[in-house]
């Protein structure tokens, strides 16, 4: 969703809230795994943009990962 979401593609209220609830999620995890990068970032003026940038540079990793595994496994069933 997130290379979609660069693209300018129109969504719904429900898809919006939906990736909003992702991003709380991710940003809550990030912050209590990496407290003291947390702690920098806050009050910056460019803190929002950091963030949504590191969220989306981890899903489009995510995603190649989860393609990836994906191809290995087709080739494991074909062997």
């Amino acid at each position: 969703m997130a290379k979609v979401l660069k693209e300018g593609a129109a969504y719904n209220q429900r898809d919006v809230i939906d990736m909003l609830v992702e991003f709380s999620g991710f940003k809550d995890r990030v912050e209590k795994k990496f407290k003291d990068v947390a702690k920098e970032l806050e009050g910056k003026p460019t803190e929002h943009e950091l963030w949504v940038s590191l969220y989306l540079i981890s899903s489009d990793y995510a995603d190649e990962q989860s393609t990836r595994r994906k191809s290995v496994e087709t080739i494991q069933k074909i062997s």
